[in-house]
């Protein structure tokens, strides 16, 4: 599986949770590499900076940076330009998290930079109206999540299922070569499929993944449901 935007798609957000630092890093994109192969659906990890290299190095699977800033290569302490995730072999970036902001400007820019470095960018946008600026910016993907949903367990495609269905709507208008994720509360395979059915090509998830009992069990049974609301 080559193309990174081939769908359906799901992207884990390891976020900086205590279990998915260093060696967890690894053990959660080992696991959803053996599930990304064995159940053929494509399958990202980001995760944090600091993991980037040593889990691009051991995992066979296409590895995100979580946020990227809008700087040059230079004098800027503490940052991470994109040039920077590139050398540390991930393969794009998420843009705009609900929990690193960043300005319409620098979204621009941060675009801009991942497209012209021939990385893929994953749009993190929280409204139908959000989602539809931002596909004019050219994401190769954007996630919709409402943020009070976030880390809730409870899912948008229940929840909210107008934020996405209007999303979708909106954002095929204006440019549809964007693939459209949603988010927020993703925790059940039932839920990967609702999102699915209601227009979407995949899904945005942390928490339920990085903190389930068995991972790799939940991941699988998320892959068939993907497929299974994809086919129909």
């Amino acid at each position: 599986m080559s193309n990174l935007t081939e769908t359906p798609v799901i992207v884990l957000n390891l976020k900086t949770y205590r279990e998915a630092l260093g060696d967890g890093a690894e053990r959660l994109a080992m696991i959803a590499a053996e599930v990304r192969e064995a159940e053929g659906v494509n399958i990202m990890v980001a995760v944090p900076q600091t993991d980037i290299y040593r889990v691009s190095r051991i995992a066979r699977i296409p590895v995100l940076a979580q946020h990227v800033d809008p700087k040059d290569p230079g004098s800027w302490t503490g940052h991470v330009p994109v040039e920077a995730i590139k050398a540390s072999g991930a393969v794009g970036s998420l843009v705009n998290h609900s929990e690193k902001r960043l300005t319409l400007a620098d979204i621009g820019f941060c675009l801009s930079r991942l497209r012209g470095l021939g990385l893929l960018s994953v749009l993190c946008t929280d409204t139908p109206e959000t989602s539809a600026a931002g596909a004019a910016l050219e994401p190769d993907m954007l996630a919709v999540e409402p943020p009070e949903l976030i880390g809730t367990g409870i899912p948008v495609s229940k929840a909210k299922p107008e934020v996405v269905t209007r999303t979708v709507d909106l954002v095929r208008r204006l440019n549809g070569k964007v693939v459209v994720l949603c988010g927020a509360g993703i925790s059940a395979p039932e839920d990967v499929a609702r999102a699915i059915e209601l227009g979407t090509e995949g899904v945005l998830l942390a928490s339920a993944y990085v903190k389930a009992k068995d991972p790799k069990s939940l991941l699988s049974e998320m892959a068939r449901a993907a497929l299974g609301a994809s086919r129909r």
